[in-house]
């Protein structure tokens, strides 16, 4: 709901449980008053001044010295007029000053969610926006704040969009999607989510100190290292209680949220496109817009800020038609097979699978041009006859023939040298003349902010899976962006082109989902180099990690589900000693951990031994069973698996909170353990709940005295166990 008080000047955004609220003042700066629980009140009371001394005032002050932007909590935050703390727009002008100062011109009202042309944004007919219109009076370049208002999920959704009004060329610098003050002394953390290929979305956990702190990704990419989400909270906010807020930025490239513990220790927070070597030219007339960031505020605590997060997602950004259907239970032949493989070796793998429950083979690298190993062939996107006599023609009726489905692995977006495509154009990858190659995975970079490049790798892939029924596409990305140079910009805009090449790929992501509706696109980028929110429009699952490491996975997965739900994780079960840890852990508890994402097998199914093929078996049927509950139930971390404790655990609860599935793996045996209880979270203290074993609990005694952990499954290294509870 969006409430406008016209005389104040004072605009509330209400959902189902928090408020927000600003106040455009009598200088028309467009000041923030309060972000927080749900209140029925104008919170413009909290907007307080004092001179602070060394803190400048504008001309419209006069003498009032205790009115500076330097202090004042800001919507859109300028530069060069008295405000040094961090800015959400920075511009150079047609005079070569950087100075911006934003005052308040208007607002309008919309009904249904605002979108973005060119860019991932929640969507939502029953979503209201508000846009606010700013000037700088001097320039007269304009910004124009959106809000988007999901009531019921409790998010907020915000952009902006910069317009040159000033009728001569201007350079953009900066520009974020949003800035967020917290106009108070009180003490906050911030919760980051960080890492490297095969250990991504770490939490980690640090005070807000004075000064200021920041993640970012200057890669090309969002990145292994660092992921475009943060959580600010209070110190005592933990999983089921305290104040906190999340935040994520849905963009796929070069990203920036910093936030600054200022001189009076109020805190901002921004995020946006990272300034690295941005610089984005407006001719008069022409416009930018910020991809979207999105907020959700809890008073209580972590698990309900995920809980309104994925449900938001999966409602209001994830697009694909099997986002409400159940996806298929896939094998992928990678880790069985690599590059060594022929229609013969798949067919064998899909007839092992088959009878265990299996739906889909995944063909992965390896099926094209001459590509036995991974220093040829990309960009040649035809079938390689040697592996596939008579193409996917031939081979997908093959696989079909087992009551299977076909999938296919593609990197669009890469090139070897050693490859027709680049012999034919080796302009089309990025690189600066006069420099040396920097290769990653002994590959270049396509220019995807090309026209004419998109065009052709488009129009190859569509040839060929326009040959068979393609029912799965994996988007793999598999190096980040260096040497960034395009030979079709100029010099004055080499500063756009991180930015174009977002927008290409998200461009052709588009073009396979118009053409393509039907199939089921799953985004990859070594794993996790690309898991966010802005891919996720595109995309409805990622792969969560190259490290399919049960153990590591837990961890992984921990992380990655503050924000994320569990049916956009990519997760396998794939052999021991795992390729990546040597690490050799129960095919139980790797079924277990793998189904706290999307679910499949990536592994040689056809040397498994009988034993194994009849656990493959339960496992697939328990989880086309409770599918629903897994892939859409609301998530509650019960445990941190980054703590030194004697099992992770996860959990499961249907919306209606009548069925309830929890999940725990231990961790290295000790002798003599003891009693052990799992205190579940969610449930309705009211009603009964029967296990498995036809023992009954109400929801009152589960969540406050635990659910009773058998002692056999603290014997034996990484034992697991899923406990199904339905009320009576």
């Amino acid at each position: 709901m969006i409430l406008v008080d016209q005389e104040q000047r004072i605009f509330t955004l209400q959902t189902s449980n928090t408020t927000y609220q600003m106040k455009a003042d009598t200088f028309n700066v467009l000041l923030h008053a309060y972000y927080g629980p749900r209140v029925e009140a104008d919170m413009t009371y909290l907007i307080r001044r004092a001179d602070r001394s060394h803190t400048p005032n504008p001309d419209e002050a006069g003498t009032n010295r205790s009115y500076s932007l330097d202090t004042m909590p800001q919507e859109y935050s300028t530069c060069g007029v008295g405000d040094y703390r961090i800015p959400s727009i920075e511009m150079e002008q047609a005079d070569g000053s950087h100075a911006m100062d934003l005052r308040y011109t208007g607002y309008e009202v919309r009904k249904g969610k605002y979108t973005l042309e060119g860019l991932p944004t929640f969507f939502g007919q029953e979503a209201e926006t508000l846009v606010i219109s700013l000037e700088d009076p001097a320039s007269h370049v304009a910004v124009e704040l959106y809000y988007g208002v999901f009531e019921e999920e409790d998010l907020i959704t915000r952009a902006a969009k910069i317009v040159n009004r000033s009728g001569e060329p201007v350079k953009l610098l900066k520009a974020v999607s949003a800035c967020l003050d917290f106009p108070y002394a009180a003490p906050m953390d911030w919760i980051t989510f960080n890492g490297r290929h095969m250990m991504e979305r770490c939490p980690s956990r640090a005070a807000l100190n004075p000064g200021v702190q920041s993640v970012a990704s200057t890669r090309g990419l969002s990145s292994h290292q660092n992921n475009p989400s943060v959580v600010i909270c209070r110190p005592d906010a933990a999983e089921d209680h305290g104040l906190c807020y999340g935040a994520v930025l849905l963009y796929s490239g070069n990203f920036e949220i910093a936030a600054e513990r200022a001189q009076v220790e109020d805190c901002r927070l921004v995020l946006g496109i990272h300034p690295h070597h941005f610089c984005w030219n407006l001719a008069p007339g022409e416009s930018f817009q910020t991809p979207e960031a999105a907020f959700v505020c809890s008073p209580n605590g972590f698990g309900q800020m995920s809980c309104q997060f994925h449900r938001a997602i999966r409602k209001h950004l994830l697009r694909d038609p099997y986002e409400n259907r159940r996806r298929p239970v896939l094998v992928n032949n990678w880790e069985a097979t690599m590059w060594d493989f022929n229609a013969d070796k798949l067919v064998e793998i899909a007839e092992a699978a088959a009878p265990l429950g299996v739906e889909m083979l995944v063909m992965d690298d390896g099926w094209f041009g001459d590509r036995d190993d991974d220093y040829r062939a990309l960009g040649d996107w035809t079938v390689d006859q040697r592996k596939l006599p008579g193409g996917l023609e031939a081979l997908v009726p093959r696989i079909q023939a087992l009551g299977m489905k076909f999938g296919i692995w593609i990197e669009p977006e890469m090139i070897n040298e050693d490859s027709d495509l680049y012999r034919q154009h080796p302009d089309w990858a990025l690189a600066i003349p006069g420099r040396a190659m920097t290769r990653g995975r002994s590959q270049l970079v396509l220019d995807f902010s090309r026209r004419d490049v998109r065009d052709y790798i488009y129009n190859t892939l569509k040839a060929v899976i326009s040959s068979a029924d393609i029912a799965y596409i994996k988007w793999d990305a598999n190096r980040t962006l260096a040497t960034v140079w395009s030979a079709q910009l100029p010099a004055s805009r080499q500063g756009e082109l991180y930015h174009r090449y977002v927008l290409g790929v998200y461009e052709m992501l588009d073009w396979f989902r118009r053409d393509f509706p039907e199939i089921l696109i799953e985004g990859c980028c070594g794993g996790g180099g690309r898991f966010d929110a802005g891919m996720l429009y595109y995309t409805p699952q990622i792969w969560l990690s190259d490290n399919t490491d049960a153990v590591d996975r837990l961890r992984i997965q921990y992380g990655s589900s503050f924000f994320y739900p569990v049916c956009t994780m990519g997760a396998h079960v794939s052999a021991v000693p795992n390729g990546g840890t040597r690490r050799t852990t129960p095919l139980e508890t790797r079924g277990v951990v793998a189904m706290s994402g999307t679910f499949g097998y990536e592994m040689d199914l056809s040397e498994t031994t009988a034993e194994e093929q009849e656990i493959m078996r339960r496992q697939t049927a328990f989880f086309k069973e409770h599918y629903d509950l897994i892939q859409r139930g609301d998530y509650y971390r019960l445990t941190d698996p980054f703590a030194d404790g004697p099992f992770t655990a996860w959990e499961q609860v249907s919306q209606d909170r009548r069925e309830v599935l929890a999940s725990v793996v231990t961790g290295t045996t000790r002798a003599n353990p003891a009693f052990q209880m799992l205190y579940l979270r969610g449930l309705d203290p009211d009603l009964r709940y029967r296990d498995q074993e036809g023992n009954v609990y109400t929801g009152a005694a589960l969540m406050a005295g635990g659910y009773p952990l058998s002692l056999d499954l603290f014997l034996g290294d990484y034992q697991s166990r899923q406990i199904y509870l339905k009320a009576e």
